[in-house]
């Protein structure tokens, strides 16, 4: 009785965990708020109208497009897909064990993408989509292109940053997406230390936040942790290599690769240790 009483008592400390809070760390953000609700594109779907209302006179969410709603353990169950005590363990520890963001939008399949321009960026939107991003255009255009490109007879248009094998990892509001090759970017200024992140908006905001990165640092941004191994043959030509990767099961994972592998790693995650990755800490800061 006593172990079950416990248990019902840490659901109640959980459901008094701001729902906005919950939603900062996995990398969503209001869209418009007042001093009772603040509105959300929805972290379930693809959309261009906030439909997720959060109460916070109630500590409750509403999806009006999905006609369901619930207190903040729901909302983590039902992202992360993990069960009752494994969102608690979350939710208490401040720590993010599931990486879902990537999973609620997988965006068109890699085949069939075909790169048809590449210029500077300069569409509207695009730079409204970097400045949500907590990036400015400015830093944006450092290591990104405007990349146009056709799938099934559609076009479309993203921000682009390309790769070592000449694809492109391809980002806008609605999607993201890459072309075929995949493999990892590597910035090579010839400075003595690498800095590696696992996304570009990861890089774009450690350059934003302030110079050094760049002006004491190469580049690496993984695009994805499967190229970690690939990464192996960078560390040695470095005094210091410092790791930003993201705060769930994969990315300490390969932290904890990269350290066994090379003594020169650092784990710098301690600086974004309440948000799932560098660019979501940056948008919180940046409010």
């Amino acid at each position: 009785m006593k172990r079950k009483r416990s248990h019902k008592l840490s659901c109640e400390r959980a459901r008094a965990f701001p729902i906005e809070k919950a939603l900062a760390k996995l990398g969503h953000f209001p869209i418009r708020s007042t001093e009772k609700e603040a509105w959300f594109l929805s972290p379930f779907r693809s959309e261009t109208q906030a439909s997720f209302k959060v109460s916070r006179l109630l500590n409750r969410w509403y999806d009006h497009g999905a006609g369901k709603g619930g207190n903040v353990i729901d909302l983590v169950c039902l992202l992360n897909g993990t069960s009752v005590r494994e969102t608690l363990d979350w939710l208490e520890n401040g720590q993010i064990s599931f990486s879902f963001h990537q999973q609620l939008f997988k965006g068109f399949d890699e085949d069939g993408i075909k790169i048809r321009d590449v210029m500077e960026l300069r569409h509207l939107a695009l730079q409204e989509y970097v400045e949500i991003r907590g990036i400015s255009l400015i830093m944006a255009k450092t290591l990104c292109r405007e990349v146009h490109y056709s799938l099934r007879d559609k076009t479309y248009f993203s921000i682009g940053l390309q790769n070592d094998s000449h694809g492109w990892e391809l980002r806008n509001k609605y999607y993201k997406n890459s072309s075929s090759p995949k493999d990892m970017t590597y910035i090579n200024y010839g400075n003595r230390g690498l800095v590696i992140t696992e996304g570009m908006f990861d890089m774009l905001s450690l350059l934003e936040r302030d110079k050094e990165p760049r002006e004491g640092n190469d580049l690496l941004i993984l695009n994805s942790l499967a190229f970690v191994e690939k990464a192996f043959g960078l560390l040695e030509s470095y005094e210091s290599v410092q790791l930003y990767l993201d705060n769930d099961k994969a990315g300490k994972r390969a932290v904890e690769i990269l350290l066994e592998q090379s003594p020169k790693c650092r784990d710098m995650s301690n600086l974004y240790k309440d948000f799932k990755d560098v660019n979501a800490w940056w948008m919180s800061e940046k409010l």
